[in-house]
């Protein structure tokens, strides 16, 4: 019963509510409208779109290349590309395995042990959680906050603060630990063991591969560079509402874009946790209507940024693995049984 209930009635239950929510966001959508703003949409500032969709995950790639570094270095292209495909396998495949995907082929096209590419991915994502929340907090204090029902600002400073916490703490724990797993005589360092052991893996060894991409750039300059690449990343990302606004029409003021990013991110966030398909697009939606975008063209902004991001990703992250001579089922065995590296 409980496979079934992960498998079929949860996922049901999502597309359900999904539904509901479509409905009740765009039940008065002048169809006609919307169709006309399709046929006219700008494909100039489509194009822009498509360029910073790319320039957000390139941006990633180099980000990850600087705390990757001291322990090989690899270029931000190959990583960009790993980054990619492991989005894409989600995309297809939503198990929740991108992670791990992406760190088992950066393992095997470099001659690294998996665990370790898996936590310079995981310290790398945790600086994005941080981040986001910097600027969460900045959009509660400074920014242009929609007057809706309930106090939306107080709501985004408790969400950024608790993202905060979660995400720094997340990081202190990892280099708190780091040196602790190196050891055989802590219990902690023999329970993980004793699990390992019985998931067939060996336990001091796992720990050793995970402590080893437990790093952070010695490099002051790279150090420097993977904050600006991470800040630099959430900028770009708040700017595809842009390009995908003049497509259609639509200008809305410096800070909107940022609430956008941040409310959408929230609402991204919530969605997996609740099992709701496309969080991104209720959250979107509803962050354009409390700012007084027309149906028709926040539907079309929604719809462009979210598909061509899919069509981009999915896209390159298959040519990705068709190149390293991989298909998605492989990938996926691989992944989840953490067999990478030498």
């Amino acid at each position: 019963m409980g496979p079934f209930i992960k498998r079929w009635l949860l996922p049901v239950l999502g597309a359900a509510l999904a539904l509901w929510l479509i409905f009740r966001l765009y039940g008065s959508l002048d169809f006609a409208r919307f169709l006309d703003g399709l046929r006219y949409a700008n494909p100039v500032w489509l194009s822009v779109l498509a360029a910073t969709i790319l320039l957000e995950q390139l941006l990633s790639g180099w980000k990850w290349r600087q705390i990757l570094f001291d322990v090989k270095p690899v270029g931000s292209l190959p990583l960009t590309g790993a980054l990619l495909a492991g989005y894409g396998v989600n995309v297809l495949v939503p198990l929740g395995v991108s992670p791990l995907v992406r760190a088992w082929l950066v393992a095997r096209l470099h001659g690294l042990k998996m665990a370790t590419v898996l936590s310079t991915a995981v310290i790398a994502r945790f600086l994005d959680g941080v981040v986001f929340a910097l600027f969460a907090g900045a959009v509660a204090a400074a920014g242009r906050i929609p007057q809706i029902e309930g106090d939306l600002r107080l709501g985004l400073s408790v969400a950024g603060a608790l993202n905060l916490l979660l995400f720094g703490g997340l990081l202190w724990v990892l280099f708190r630990f780091r040196d602790l797993f190196n050891r055989e005589e802590p219990l902690i360092c023999r329970l993980f063991d004793w699990i390992t052991e019985r998931m067939g893996a060996s336990g001091p060894g796992l720990r050793a591969s995970l402590g080893a991409g437990i790093v952070w750039p010695r490099a002051r300059a790279r150090r420097i560079a993977a904050i600006i690449a991470a800040v630099a990343g959430k900028l770009v990302a708040a700017t595809h509402f842009l390009w995908a606004g003049l497509a259609v029409g639509v200008l809305l003021r410096p800070w909107d874009y940022l609430f956008l990013m941040v409310f959408a991110g929230f609402a991204m966030v919530l969605g997996r946790f609740v099992r709701i398909p496309a969080g991104f697009v209720f959250g979107a939606g509803f962050a354009l209507k409390a700012l007084g975008v027309a149906d028709e063209p926040a539907l079309l902004m929604i719809l462009f940024s979210y598909i061509l991001t899919i069509i981009l990703v999915v896209g390159i992250g298959l040519v990705v693995l068709w190149q390293s001579g991989l298909d998605i089922r492989h990938a996926r065995v691989k992944a989840e049984t953490g067999n990478a590296g030498p």
